[in-house]
């Protein structure tokens, strides 16, 4: 099978004395895959460069349209076929792959370079029952972006006060952002309020995710976000998903003509391009905002807002708050690395992941055009000299403060882990598109996804799916 992979490109060693090889893999060939370049691929590349200069053994890149990672790299790996030694994944296929991955090295799970990853990152993602499986090699969550030219203007500020009565800045609540996005809608100096992707295909459901985890991701009930943690019951019905679905729809009202078929890739160039005042979305705006688009300067970068009512599934009531509760959403959680245990070079493999996740590679990784990568090791968070190439010292102390504050909020919430994964979000898609378009009403819709999901459940066997969901939210066995 290896023969027929697509788009290879092979990292040449030549030149290097047989004592320069450290750890010595001279004869050894690795062959990682992950989806088509440059994001993502190209950090591989990087890698697996310095890798082979340190200890001469090659580094094949295989690279795949996304949409074919999960089938190719499941059947190579369920069918035995040794066709992998590192493939790059996201976290919601680890049910899934976990089967088939190697765990890794305990000489990895310890010292400077591992207690240097964020603990959200490494105790949660890359962990499945009680085994770590990947190490994280992106960091990913969405964000609120928005334009200090426009919310830090005194004309701005002077006519939003009037008309809302409270300062405009970056919103805290689903509320404010709404008065934000409409204020700017109607105002003369931007086109359009905000962004968000709204296309199926286009990373729709996780920017629905990002609003219900503010209604649903309550500190009262840890867990019970899509499922009861104890029946494994849909959750996606209640009121707290309703709310969601009826402000996510209404946000179209405040962004372009045809909205609905925006994706994620849609809404970056939308606020780096100035035509938004705000967007939600992953890091990937702030940096292309900074340094290919028309507001250089001007980024600034804010927590997902919260809410004030959360549902309590518990109660069947709404749970009240003086002040706003942030439930910040890992949306995606970042790509991950692993080696498969049908690997004949896994010593090599780990070895390779090693240098592709160290705070020296990846730290280069991270402020580099187009890798995809994004900070997800303390160090990263920390050292703001790094980002000097791309931000301003304010623009940087934004992005970065709002990642962090949002991984160490204390209600973050994990996004969904499960096997079977694609066939609980394909029907997600498919009603959500209908109630996006006016089609069925969201409670119709959101009442026929829980339906379908209860199915689902039942056949992949409820215990099973409750035991995994259970791992994936933190929580311990049901006794």
């Amino acid at each position: 099978m290896k023969q027929l992979l697509l788009a290879t490109a092979l990292v040449p060693i030549a030149g290097f004395a047989q004592a320069q090889c450290s750890p010595d893999y001279s004869g050894v060939t690795l062959t990682v895959s992950t989806q088509n370049g440059p994001f993502i691929a190209s950090a591989l590349k990087t890698a697996a460069e310095s890798w082979s200069e340190k200890t001469c053994g090659e580094v094949e890149i295989v690279e795949f349209p996304f949409s074919e990672l999960y089938p190719k790299f499941l059947t190579a790996m369920s069918q035995q076929t040794g066709d992998f030694d590192v493939i790059g994944f996201i976290p919601a296929w680890t049910p899934d792959f976990a089967p088939y991955l190697a765990t890794m090295p305990e000489e990895m799970q310890q010292g400077a370079a591992w207690d240097d990853i964020h603990p959200v990152y490494r105790d949660r993602l890359m962990s499945w029952q009680g085994e770590i499986k990947s190490a994280t090699m992106d960091g990913d969550m969405h964000m609120l972006n928005y334009r200090a030219d426009l919310f830090e203007d005194p004309a701005n500020m002077a006519a939003f006060k009037e008309q809302y009565g409270y300062d405009l800045a970056a919103p805290v609540s689903w509320d404010q952002y709404y008065d934000i996005a409409n204020f700017f809608n109607a105002s003369d100096v931007v086109d359009y309020g905000t962004a968000e992707a709204y296309r199926r295909g286009g990373q729709q459901f996780w920017y629905f995710f990002s609003h219900a985890a503010s209604y649903t991701n309550n500190p009262a009930t840890p867990g019970a976000m899509f499922f009861d943690p104890e029946t494994m019951d849909a959750q996606i019905n209640n009121p707290g998903w309703l709310r969601a679905l009826e402000e996510y729809k209404a946000g179209l009202e405040f962004g372009p003509p045809g909205s609905l078929n925006n994706g994620s890739g849609d809404v970056r160039p939308l606020y780096s391009g100035g035509s938004v005042a705000m967007n939600i979305d992953w890091a990937d705006s702030g940096v292309l905002g900074a340094t290919e688009g028309s507001i250089a300067g001007n980024v600034r970068t804010a927590v997902l807002p919260g809410s004030t009512e959360i549902w309590n599934s518990k109660t069947g009531e709404w749970d009240k708050f003086d002040d706003p509760v942030a439930s910040p959403f890992l949306a995606f959680g970042g790509w991950q690395v692993a080696v498969p245990s049908d690997s004949t070079q896994q010593e090599a493999a780990w070895s390779y992941v090693a240098e592709l996740t160290s705070p020296e590679v990846s730290s280069v990784a991270i402020v580099t055009a187009n890798t995809g990568v994004n900070p997800y090791r303390l160090s990263h968070y920390e050292n703001l000299d790094s980002w000097s190439d791309i931000f301003t010292p304010e623009e940087a102390q934004s992005y970065l403060g709002a990642q962090r504050a949002s991984l160490d909020s204390p209600n973050v919430a994990l996004d969904l882990r499960l096997p079977g994964f694609f066939s609980y979000t394909e029907v997600l898609e498919v009603e959500l598109s209908r109630a996006l378009a006016g089609e069925v009403e969201p409670q119709e819709a959101l009442d026929a996804i829980a339906a379908e999901w209860d199915k689902l459940t039942d056949e992949f066997g409820r215990d099973a799916q409750l035991a995994a969901y259970r791992s994936s939210m933190g929580l311990p066995p049901l006794e």
